[in-house]
């Protein structure tokens, strides 16, 4: 809850981390990031900005309504006479938000690794993940995401098989002229098939079909046919 508008940025679309609030019991203490890493840039998307943007106007709003009594802390996020929030009253409204939305109950500092989480499945560069987190090393976020880094591996590697795109396309180029000679070859045996048996069809047809002839009769049964008629004078 410790961010200055002296250290944000809109028109950048970014704000400078340089400290934090530790609370100890209710007594709450400002202080210096513990590492180097602790102080850190961090990309602002359009959408945060516009909402950072909203709540300055209205911020603006209340120092003008509240006159004299305004606290000048110069902070983004504060109370509405201008006071700096109490990192504890924070947490119990989160909680309240939580259980009053019906989701599952987490807490106020998953939200940063909720983001976190997001930026990976997102195919962020986990360099950049480390450097917004304010971890000293890329190890670190490595340990603790490394549950979220197989699906993070197998997206870039989607992603860096794209960038051949002459030969995917020949090879499902390859695949299409398989398919359709399969296709026409199945086709010439089909039509291969009906011909031939619409031509013994034809030739049963014949057999069945045709008279009964001299020479026909004179074999039929393999028994010769006497030829009867009058005797001659």
């Amino acid at each position: 809850m410790r961010q200055p508008w002296s250290e944000t940025n809109l028109d950048q679309h970014s704000l400078t981390v340089t400290g934090q609030l530790v609370q100890d019991g209710w007594e709450v203490e400002e202080s210096e990031p513990k590492t180097d890493s602790g102080f850190r840039v961090v990309a602002l998307d359009d959408d945060t900005v516009h909402v950072l943007k909203r709540h300055r106007e209205q911020q603006e709003a209340d120092r003008a309504e509240w006159g004299s009594a305004w606290v000048n802390t110069g902070l983004v996020f504060t109370q509405e006479d201008g006071s700096w929030l109490h990192p504890g009253k924070v947490t119990d409204l989160f909680e309240r938000l939580v259980a009053a939305s019906g989701l599952p109950p987490i807490r106020l500092h998953d939200l940063r690794h909720g983001a976190a989480t997001l930026m990976l499945a997102a195919d962020i560069d986990i360099k950049i993940v480390s450097d917004t987190l304010g971890h000293s090393d890329t190890r670190i976020t490595r340990d603790i995401y490394q549950s979220v880094l197989p699906h993070v591996g197998k997206s870039a590697a989607e992603a860096t098989a794209k960038l051949a795109p002459l030969q995917r396309k020949a090879d499902q180029e390859e695949q299409a002229r398989k398919a359709a000679k399969e296709t026409m070859k199945a086709e010439k045996a089909k039509a291969k098939g009906k011909k031939e048996g619409q031509g013994q069809e034809g030739r049963t047809q014949g057999l069945t079909a045709a008279p009964l002839t001299h020479r026909s009769r004179k074999h039929s049964y393999g028994i010769p046919v006497v030829r009867l008629g009058m005797p001659r004078a």
